[in-house]
């Protein structure tokens, strides 16, 4: 305990560090202020109907944790940051089909500022589409007693509107968080709204177990600890690395009193899971769509897509979402880490992998590595990510929003956003000569 105390010191000690700490939750805090804040023209005491709708739909119980009961409060920020993800996605699945997407991924800085701009517009567009279809579902599910604005045309216009400023504030406030705070800002407001949900959730279970004897403490307390061992399992697939060794023929060290060093060895690490939580988040938002494809006909197949892609606990469901996020593994993966420019640095810098020749071939070395440690990391990211399923039959009687969180988005979201952002803050601490905090390498 003593050791974590120091090190909160050693942190607020440094006065960029704590500034950028301030400033991001200062914005997270804002975050949270505007879920509250109701679409204006509805009564929010009459909302119960939608919160039994989201209670009743686990997929629509997941929107509703990723914008922290935005959705079910008929927020300003309902629509939360995932029209943003989804133009992500498509962006970058354009990408290796469009030419001019490609040459501006291939143009460095300039290139990316087109390409998040592309993506802005693109998620203007998103929240266009689906502005309408929140209001529409407002009107399906709330009595008219809760509309106060009687011109529905009126309503209905307005209601868009706000949604769409509300994800394009989201969106910003993200950037921000990612340009001038600390942790990957689109990442952190996800992450805040799923930990927005858990004390509910916890409560409710406790609930269910032991105060209505469905149970008992002993079965709660079996889940716990089945939790943290999910905690533990993924957070194992975050930090897992493959260390390929890197032998430098000679180096110039040193500020000042320069000397060469011949022969030094060190590893460049590849990571199990390179990709990070963004499988994730892609599988996940691109499983919204049939259930929104089903919704716009009677037909039977319609029927049967919307039954089972609103189900997370369904058979179909969790095969499809592993198999896109093995696949969603493997393509982010290939965007992340080009394996080309890792051989032209060491290249650059007298570097080599032993027996390896610099150049084409330390890239198709390690493209071949990254092919084959990303087969086992994309399977168990896939297994944690469906692991709410089995979680739900192991404890029968589990609540939905409570089995959320033993693995699936939720989690995997958490752990690794966590992670990444205490790794920022270790970086920051190292590039502040604060090596002696970290002694055993490792924050807990």
């Amino acid at each position: 305990m003593k050791k974590f105390i120091d090190t909160i010191k050693a942190v607020w000690g440094i006065e960029d560090l704590r500034k950028k700490i301030i400033f991001t939750l200062g914005l997270i805090l804002v975050y949270r202020f505007g879920s509250q804040v109701s679409l204006p023209g509805i009564d929010p005491t009459q909302l119960e109907a939608l919160s039994n709708q989201t209670k009743g739909n686990s997929i629509l119980d997941l929107l509703n944790s990723f914008t922290g009961g935005a959705f079910s409060r008929a927020s300003i920020f309902a629509l939360g940051i995932m029209p943003y993800i989804s133009a992500s996605i498509v962006v970058q699945l354009m990408g290796m089909a469009i030419p001019y997407l490609q040459k501006l991924q291939k143009a460095g800085e300039s290139g990316q500022k087109k390409i998040t701009q592309i993506t802005r517009w693109l998620t203007i567009a998103v929240t266009l589409i689906q502005g309408p279809s929140y209001v529409y579902n407002l009107y399906a599910q709330l009595p008219k007693s809760a509309f106060l604005i009687d011109n529905t045309a009126l309503f209905v216009t307005l209601s868009v509107i706000i949604l769409s400023a509300g994800t394009i504030f989201a969106m910003w406030l993200g950037e921000k968080i990612t340009d001038k705070g600390i942790g990957n800002g689109i990442s952190l407001l996800i992450m805040v709204g799923i930990i927005a949900r858990m004390p509910q959730a916890f409560l409710q279970e406790f609930t269910y177990r032991v105060t209505n004897s469905h149970g008992g403490s002993m079965v709660l307390l079996f889940e716990i600890v089945v939790w943290l061992l999910v905690i533990a399992a993924s957070i194992m697939l975050v930090r897992a690395y493959r260390p390929v060794p890197v032998q430098y023929a000679q180096r110039t060290v040193g500020g000042g009193y320069e000397k060469n060093i011949f022969g030094a060895r060190q590893y460049l690490p590849l990571k199990l899971n390179a990709a990070g939580v963004m499988p994730i988040i892609f599988a996940q938002a691109l499983m919204f769509f049939p259930s929104m494809i089903g919704s716009i006909s009677e037909a039977d197949w319609a029927i049967w897509m919307k039954t089972t892609f609103t189900n997370m606990f369904g058979f179909w469901y969790n095969i499809v979402f592993a198999i896109m996020v093995i696949i969603f593994t493997y393509f982010y993966t290939a965007i992340t880490v080009q394996t080309t420019k890792i051989a032209e640095d060491l290249k650059r810098s007298n570097g080599f992998i032993p027996g390896i020749r610099p150049g084409t071939d330390t890239a198709n070395y390690l493209d071949d590595i990254l092919s084959k440690i990303t087969f086992p990391g994309s399977i168990f990211l896939a297994l944690i990510a469906i692991f709410p399923q089995f979680a739900h039959y192991i404890f029968p009687g589990m609540q939905v929003s409570w089995a959320m969180f033993y693995g699936g988005t939720s989690l995997l979201i958490m752990v690794g956003v966590a992670m990444d952002t205490i790794q920022q803050a270790e970086a920051y601490l190292l590039n502040r000569h604060y090596d002696s905090l970290m002694k055993s390498g490792r924050k807990k």
